[in-house]
Protein backbone atom coordinates (compact mmCIF):
# COMPACT_ATOMS: atom_id res chain seq x y z
CA UNK A 1 0.00 0.00 0.00
CA UNK A 2 1.49 3.49 -0.55
CA UNK A 3 0.53 6.63 1.07
CA UNK A 4 0.44 10.61 0.06
CA UNK A 5 -0.27 13.21 2.44
CA UNK A 6 -0.35 16.11 0.55
CA UNK A 7 -1.33 19.94 0.88
CA UNK A 8 -5.25 19.26 0.29
CA UNK A 9 -5.04 16.32 2.97
CA UNK A 10 -3.24 19.14 5.21
CA UNK A 11 -6.14 21.38 5.03
CA UNK A 12 -8.76 18.81 6.94
CA UNK A 13 -5.84 17.68 9.43
CA UNK A 14 -6.35 18.75 13.00
CA UNK A 15 -3.39 21.22 13.47
CA UNK A 16 -3.28 20.16 17.30
CA UNK A 17 -2.04 16.93 16.85
CA UNK A 18 1.32 15.01 16.09
CA UNK A 19 1.53 11.44 15.05
CA UNK A 20 3.25 9.14 17.11
CA UNK A 21 3.74 5.86 14.96
CA UNK A 22 5.14 2.31 15.88
CA UNK A 23 5.46 0.10 13.17
CA UNK A 24 4.45 -3.25 14.89
CA UNK A 25 4.68 -5.73 12.27
CA UNK A 26 6.72 -5.95 8.68
CA UNK A 27 8.26 -3.11 6.99
CA UNK A 28 7.15 0.22 5.80
CA UNK A 29 9.37 3.10 4.86
CA UNK A 30 8.14 7.00 5.47
CA UNK A 31 9.47 10.13 4.12
CA UNK A 32 8.69 13.90 5.52
CA UNK A 33 10.88 17.11 5.64
CA UNK A 34 13.34 16.14 3.20
CA UNK A 35 14.11 12.57 4.93
CA UNK A 36 13.45 9.12 4.35
CA UNK A 37 13.83 6.13 6.67
CA UNK A 38 12.43 2.77 6.50
CA UNK A 39 10.90 1.02 9.82
CA UNK A 40 11.40 -2.42 11.43
CA UNK A 41 9.55 -4.16 14.32
CA UNK A 42 9.18 -1.53 16.75
CA UNK A 43 10.45 1.35 15.07
CA UNK A 44 8.74 4.85 16.13
CA UNK A 45 8.75 7.42 14.41
CA UNK A 46 7.17 11.37 14.76
CA UNK A 47 4.86 12.42 11.45
CA UNK A 48 3.79 15.74 11.35
CA UNK A 49 0.08 15.92 9.64
CA UNK A 50 0.64 19.71 8.92
CA UNK A 51 3.30 18.73 6.60
CA UNK A 52 3.39 16.31 3.39
CA UNK A 53 4.26 12.81 3.69
CA UNK A 54 4.29 9.77 1.71
CA UNK A 55 4.68 6.34 2.78
CA UNK A 56 5.03 2.39 1.42
CA UNK A 57 4.05 -0.61 3.53
CA UNK A 58 5.02 -4.08 2.44
CA UNK A 59 2.58 -7.21 2.82
CA UNK A 60 2.10 -7.71 5.73
CA UNK A 61 2.51 -4.69 7.53
CA UNK A 62 1.13 -2.98 11.02
CA UNK A 63 1.52 -0.01 12.37
CA UNK A 64 0.02 1.81 15.08
CA UNK A 65 -0.57 5.38 15.03
CA UNK A 66 -1.18 7.81 18.54
CA UNK A 67 -2.51 11.03 17.92
CA UNK A 68 -0.75 12.79 20.78
CA UNK A 69 -1.52 17.07 21.63
CA UNK A 70 0.84 18.72 19.77
CA UNK A 71 1.28 21.61 22.93
CA UNK A 72 1.91 18.60 25.32
CA UNK A 73 4.91 16.91 23.58
CA UNK A 74 6.19 21.19 22.27
CA UNK A 75 6.27 21.56 25.97
CA UNK A 76 8.74 18.58 26.81
CA UNK A 77 10.47 19.47 23.31
CA UNK A 78 10.23 22.98 22.13
CA UNK A 79 9.27 23.39 17.99
CA UNK A 80 9.49 19.49 16.79
CA UNK A 81 9.89 20.43 12.95
CA UNK A 82 13.27 18.86 13.10
CA UNK A 83 12.04 16.46 14.71
CA UNK A 84 9.70 14.91 12.03
CA UNK A 85 10.56 11.61 10.15
CA UNK A 86 13.94 10.45 12.70
CA UNK A 87 14.43 7.21 13.72
CA UNK A 88 14.08 5.91 16.73
CA UNK A 89 14.78 2.52 17.47
CA UNK A 90 14.40 -0.24 20.33
CA UNK A 91 17.63 -2.07 19.74
CA UNK A 92 19.27 1.32 21.38
CA UNK A 93 18.39 0.66 25.23
CA UNK A 94 17.29 3.93 26.06
CA UNK A 95 14.29 3.25 23.54
CA UNK A 96 13.12 -0.13 24.55
CA UNK A 97 11.02 0.76 27.20
CA UNK A 98 8.96 3.61 25.25
CA UNK A 99 8.63 1.02 22.66
CA UNK A 100 7.26 -1.67 24.15
CA UNK A 101 5.10 0.63 26.55
CA UNK A 102 3.55 1.75 23.22
CA UNK A 103 3.13 -1.65 22.40
CA UNK A 104 0.87 -2.61 25.80
CA UNK A 105 -1.43 0.21 25.43
CA UNK A 106 -3.68 -1.23 22.16
CA UNK A 107 -4.70 -3.72 24.74
CA UNK A 108 -5.48 -1.70 27.35
CA UNK A 109 -7.13 1.22 25.88
CA UNK A 110 -10.66 1.98 27.05
CA UNK A 111 -10.30 0.21 30.40
CA UNK A 112 -8.16 2.43 32.40
CA UNK A 113 -9.09 4.79 35.81
CA UNK A 114 -9.40 8.03 33.86
CA UNK A 115 -6.67 9.12 37.06
CA UNK A 116 -4.20 6.24 35.61
CA UNK A 117 -5.35 7.11 31.94
CA UNK A 118 -3.65 11.10 33.04
CA UNK A 119 -0.40 9.09 34.18
CA UNK A 120 0.07 6.85 31.85
CA UNK A 121 0.27 9.50 29.38
CA UNK A 122 2.57 11.65 31.31
CA UNK A 123 4.69 8.77 31.24
CA UNK A 124 4.73 8.14 27.37
CA UNK A 125 5.14 11.31 26.62
CA UNK A 126 8.24 11.72 29.07
CA UNK A 127 9.63 8.81 28.07
CA UNK A 128 9.07 9.85 24.44
CA UNK A 129 10.94 13.03 24.63
CA UNK A 130 13.83 11.23 25.93
CA UNK A 131 13.80 9.50 23.03
CA UNK A 132 13.62 11.87 20.68
CA UNK A 133 16.07 13.78 21.85
CA UNK A 134 18.98 11.02 22.73
CA UNK A 135 17.83 10.45 18.52
CA UNK A 136 18.66 14.43 17.71
CA UNK A 137 21.83 14.20 20.17
CA UNK A 138 23.21 11.45 17.47
CA UNK A 139 22.86 13.65 14.52
CA UNK A 140 24.39 16.96 15.62
CA UNK A 141 21.29 18.85 17.18
CA UNK A 142 21.10 22.28 16.23
CA UNK A 143 20.83 24.71 19.50
CA UNK A 144 16.89 24.24 19.37
CA UNK A 145 17.63 20.99 20.24
CA UNK A 146 19.97 21.58 23.00
CA UNK A 147 17.34 24.19 24.39
CA UNK A 148 14.81 20.99 24.00
CA UNK A 149 17.14 18.83 26.20
CA UNK A 150 17.85 21.27 28.72
CA UNK A 151 14.30 21.66 28.90
CA UNK A 152 13.41 17.66 29.18
CA UNK A 153 15.89 17.39 31.97
CA UNK A 154 14.86 20.49 34.14
CA UNK A 155 11.12 19.36 33.97
CA UNK A 156 12.48 15.60 34.97
CA UNK A 157 14.83 16.90 37.93
CA UNK A 158 11.19 18.53 39.01
CA UNK A 159 8.95 15.60 38.58
CA UNK A 160 11.57 13.42 40.64
CA UNK A 161 12.52 15.51 43.43
CA UNK A 162 8.91 17.20 43.20
CA UNK A 163 8.00 15.59 47.26
CA UNK A 164 10.56 17.16 48.61
CA UNK A 165 9.92 20.31 50.98
CA UNK A 166 13.25 21.24 50.44
CA UNK A 167 13.30 21.08 46.30
CA UNK A 168 13.91 25.13 45.09
CA UNK A 169 15.53 26.49 41.85
CA UNK A 170 18.92 25.76 43.10
CA UNK A 171 18.35 22.01 43.77
CA UNK A 172 16.68 21.60 40.44
CA UNK A 173 19.06 23.53 38.16
CA UNK A 174 21.92 21.08 39.94
CA UNK A 175 20.00 17.65 39.05
CA UNK A 176 19.94 19.24 35.07
CA UNK A 177 23.44 19.76 35.31
CA UNK A 178 22.60 23.01 33.98
CA UNK A 179 22.51 26.94 35.92
CA UNK A 180 19.50 28.65 37.36
CA UNK A 181 19.70 31.10 35.32
CA UNK A 182 19.78 29.37 32.04
CA UNK A 183 16.84 26.87 32.99
CA UNK A 184 14.90 29.63 33.70
CA UNK A 185 15.67 31.38 30.66
CA UNK A 186 14.72 27.58 28.94
CA UNK A 187 11.35 28.09 30.69
CA UNK A 188 10.82 31.42 30.19
CA UNK A 189 10.56 30.52 26.29
CA UNK A 190 7.66 28.20 27.87
CA UNK A 191 5.94 31.45 29.99
CA UNK A 192 7.44 29.92 33.47
CA UNK A 193 10.29 29.84 35.62
CA UNK A 194 11.63 26.69 37.98
CA UNK A 195 10.14 28.10 40.50
CA UNK A 196 6.39 28.81 38.44
CA UNK A 197 7.19 24.94 37.77
CA UNK A 198 7.60 23.22 40.88
CA UNK A 199 4.43 25.12 42.25
CA UNK A 200 2.23 23.98 38.86
CA UNK A 201 3.37 20.40 39.07
CA UNK A 202 2.37 20.35 42.90
CA UNK A 203 -0.88 21.69 42.51
CA UNK A 204 -1.65 19.11 39.72
CA UNK A 205 -0.26 16.21 42.02
CA UNK A 206 -2.63 17.35 44.56
CA UNK A 207 -5.56 18.08 42.23
CA UNK A 208 -5.09 13.92 40.74
CA UNK A 209 -5.24 12.53 44.44
CA UNK A 210 -8.17 15.00 45.68
CA UNK A 211 -10.40 13.44 42.40
CA UNK A 212 -8.57 10.10 42.92
CA UNK A 213 -11.52 7.68 44.97
CA UNK A 214 -9.05 5.59 46.09
CA UNK A 215 -7.03 8.23 48.11
CA UNK A 216 -10.80 9.24 49.71
CA UNK A 217 -9.44 8.14 53.39
CA UNK A 218 -6.73 10.71 53.18
CA UNK A 219 -6.83 14.45 54.66
CA UNK A 220 -6.56 17.58 52.72
CA UNK A 221 -3.29 18.39 54.63
CA UNK A 222 -1.85 14.83 54.56
CA UNK A 223 -1.98 14.85 50.50
CA UNK A 224 -0.56 18.44 50.41
CA UNK A 225 1.95 17.96 52.66
CA UNK A 226 2.66 14.90 50.49
CA UNK A 227 3.53 16.53 47.26
CA UNK A 228 6.03 19.08 48.90
CA UNK A 229 3.72 21.97 50.36
CA UNK A 230 4.19 23.12 54.00
CA UNK A 231 2.12 25.52 54.64
CA UNK A 232 -1.38 24.56 54.47
CA UNK A 233 -2.66 27.88 54.23
CA UNK A 234 -0.25 28.85 51.42
CA UNK A 235 -1.44 25.80 49.65
CA UNK A 236 -5.37 26.53 49.95
CA UNK A 237 -4.69 29.80 48.69
CA UNK A 238 -2.63 28.69 45.49
CA UNK A 239 -5.48 25.62 44.76
CA UNK A 240 -7.97 28.87 44.94
CA UNK A 241 -6.61 30.46 42.62
CA UNK A 242 -5.74 28.01 39.83
CA UNK A 243 -8.67 25.97 40.61
CA UNK A 244 -11.56 28.18 42.00
CA UNK A 245 -11.96 26.67 44.93
CA UNK A 246 -10.43 25.20 48.10
CA UNK A 247 -9.20 22.03 48.24
CA UNK A 248 -11.83 20.42 50.48
CA UNK A 249 -14.38 22.13 47.93
CA UNK A 250 -12.80 20.56 45.26
CA UNK A 251 -12.85 17.03 46.09
CA UNK A 252 -16.49 17.63 47.58
CA UNK A 253 -17.99 18.49 44.13
CA UNK A 254 -14.92 15.96 42.58
CA UNK A 255 -16.72 12.79 44.59
CA UNK A 256 -20.88 14.17 43.59
CA UNK A 257 -20.25 13.84 39.72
Amino acid sequence: MDIVHTSRHISYANRDEILVCQQVAGLATLEQDGRGLTLREGDIVLIDPQLPYAGKFQCPSEMLVLKVPRRALEARLGVMRDMVARHVSPRDSENGLISALLGTLPMHAGELDPTVQEMVKGQVLDLLAVSLSKAMQRQKPRVSCARSLALMKVRAAVETYLSDPALDAEAVAAAAGISVRYANAVLGQDGTSITSLIRTRRLERCRRALEDPSQAQRKVSEIAYGWGFSDMTHFGRRFKAVYGMLPSEYRRRASSD
